[in-house]
């Protein structure tokens, strides 16, 4: 056998200490060792060589304690050993390990053995028990039927006599009883086929004629290449901003008017605005959120990648805002315009300082991911989260200004009411709850609900907005397929609007508050009436829908799909 020279390991020990940076120590090493001297052609030797050497070493060592002199040791397992065992142990140490090891394995696999077999054992114990309780079926099934032959037999015989009795008496008779009771299901049947089918179903169909929005109102915006979770109109002009999973914003020029029918993906009416370089639908780069300032200048978006960004109108990239630490899931501009805030995953909510491209300040007050964020005027702000809790918050201040508890649940979402006055939210916990900055408790508890509620949205009515003299309603969205309106001065409801399959991901009122339009994951918008309380229009598109909004004027709704596109339909009463 060949052995390895002094001369050989020291230069292996020379270059592994080069090799791994100890210059000092290679130095010190190789002239004590006279590695200048050495006849070995440092060339032939590869990088590492000394670690593949020891390593060689080992397993040399781990194949020795494995195998013995015995043949029948080879079918069993091989156990690896660790370097510090093979290191520190001589052989019979080792094989004594592997010895035990193997032993502990075989018990194991006979325990194994037995409670499978065992296993079989019960399971045909139990396939014999309901084959006896067939057997035992069948015979009382057998005995049941000779019992009904004997008692069939008996009645014919009773029944056979009878008619031999009658047979000479009342032939005539027969005949015309016999007669007129073939003609009485033939009078059935032509009474089924006037009367038709039930008034329900009549009534039913025709209501959803009437509510179908015709085609020749809709038109279909087709460009984004995965689902749309979000649309927003502007609030001065006649933009439709779009937000997709294909890592790309759109925003749409909808002509004022009659909706054009059918699709519109040319290159004219559209602006794409990518928020990945090269290829899109990076997972990512999904644009969760998206909200127009006040003057309908600047769209900002908000993205998986926990980046905010800002556009102009003319698809131009403005500012990237970078803190965040995970995905952005809201995202609000205040009134003036000056500030954007975002609620994130990573646990916090950040101002932007628009104008200066960067952030004013950092709230870290939730202990989970900040699910929704709502201005309540240009400073002071509210956030809900996962950790159930819902802040007040205002910049400049460093805790918040009020904490709402109550939730037992995930809340979804937070929005003002038009005044500023009222806070509503909503909950995994199956409520909906109103606040007031006057008290700590809500006000009002709205249970009625028997699923998750999703959304909520505060009726453009009541003192302050544009329609004073319209009562301030709530609407609720939730995944048991309903949404509710609650008159928020009592906390009752007001209607339960059942219309809908499937959950109710989006709610939005129109401008004037006479009118709510819902959108579901059962692929339809519904457009109710809030004084009667019913369905005045319909549409059913090619696949769930995300969320539904009007525009300013209140003849256009837009609602984004899972099918990759927008539709854009006209409303007229």
């Amino acid at each position: 056998m060949t052995a390895i020279s002094s001369a050989e390991l020291n230069y292996l020990v020379f270059r592994y200490l080069q090799e791994s940076g100890f210059t000092h120590a290679a130095f010190t090493f190789g002239y004590e060792a006279s590695i200048n001297k050495s006849s070995i052609d440092g060339n032939l030797v590869p990088p590492g060589a000394l670690v593949t050497f020891v390593q060689k070493g080992l397993q040399y060592f781990e194949m020795e304690a494995n195998l013995s002199n015995c043949d029948a040791d080879l079918e069993e397992d091989f156990s690896f050993l660790q370097p510090l065992d093979l290191i520190t142990k001589d052989v019979h140490e080792l094989r004594q390990m592997i010895s035990e090891r193997r032993k502990k394995l075989q018990k194991e696999r006979k325990k194994e053995f037995e409670k499978e077999h065992e296993g079989e054992r019960v399971r045909a114990r139990e396939k014999e028990r309901r084959e006896r309780e067939k057997e035992v079926e069948k015979d009382r099934c057998e005995r049941e039927k000779e019992v009904e032959k004997e008692v069939e037999k008996d009645r014919e015989k009773v029944e056979n006599d009878k008619e031999r009795e009658q047979q000479h008496g009342d032939q005539t008779v027969r005949e015309m009883v016999i007669d007129h009771e073939d003609r009485v299901p033939v009078k059935h049947e032509e009474n089924g086929a006037v009367g038709g089918p039930e008034p329900m179903d009549i009534s039913t169909t025709s209501t959803s004629q009437l509510c179908e929005i015709p085609s020749s109102d809709v038109t279909i915006l087709e460009g984004h290449t995965s689902e749309v979770c979000a649309c927003a109109w502007s609030p001065t002009g006649s933009l439709l901003a779009s937000g997709s999973g294909d890592s790309t914003a759109r925003i749409w020029t909808i002509a004022e008017g009659r909706c054009k029918p059918g699709s519109q993906n040319g290159p004219l009416n559209v602006l794409v605005l990518k928020h990945v370089r090269g290829k899109t639908n990076e997972k990512s780069k999904d644009v969760t959120t998206l909200d127009w300032n006040g003057e309908g200048t600047l769209l900002a978006t908000g993205s998986y990648d926990g980046q905010a960004r800002i556009w102009t109108t003319n698809g131009e990239l403005r500012s990237t805002l970078s803190k965040h630490k995970g995905p952005i899931f809201s995202l609000k501009w205040n009134k003036k315009g000056d500030y954007l805030l975002t609620g994130s995953c990573d646990q916090t909510a950040i101002v932007w300082d628009v104008k200066a491209e960067e952030w004013r300040q950092q709230f870290e007050f939730h202990s989970g991911p900040t699910l929704d964020v709502d201005w309540r005027n240009n400073l002071s702000f509210a956030t809900s989260s996962t950790d159930n809790m819902i802040y007040v918050c205002k910049v400049g201040e460093t805790r918040p200004i009020k904490t709402f508890a109550g939730h037992q649940g995930e809340v979804n979402c937070v929005k003002w009411d038009p005044t500023g006055s009222l806070l509503a939210s909503c909950s995994d916990d199956i409520t909906a709850k109103i606040w007031s900055m006057k008290q700590d408790t809500y006000l009002h508890d709205l249970r009625e609900h028997s699923k998750e509620i999703y959304t909520i949205r505060w009726s453009p009515t009541g003192p302050g907005t544009n329609n004073p003299n319209q009562k301030l309603v709530l609407a609720s969205a939730s995944f048991d397929s309903t949404v509710k309106l609650w008159d928020v001065e009592l906390g009752k409801l007001i209607y339960s609007l059942d219309g809908h399959r499937h959950p109710v991901y989006s709610v939005a009122f129109s401008p004037n508050g006479e009118y709510l339009v819902s959108g579901s994951l059962d692929r339809s918008m519904h457009i109710w009436s809030l004084k009667e309380g019913k369905i005045v229009k319909t549409y059913t598109g090619n696949g769930g829908i995300f969320e539904v909004c009007w525009n300013k004027e209140g003849d256009k709704i837009a609602a984004c799909f899972a099918n990759n596109t927008v539709c854009v339909l006209d409303f007229r009463m």
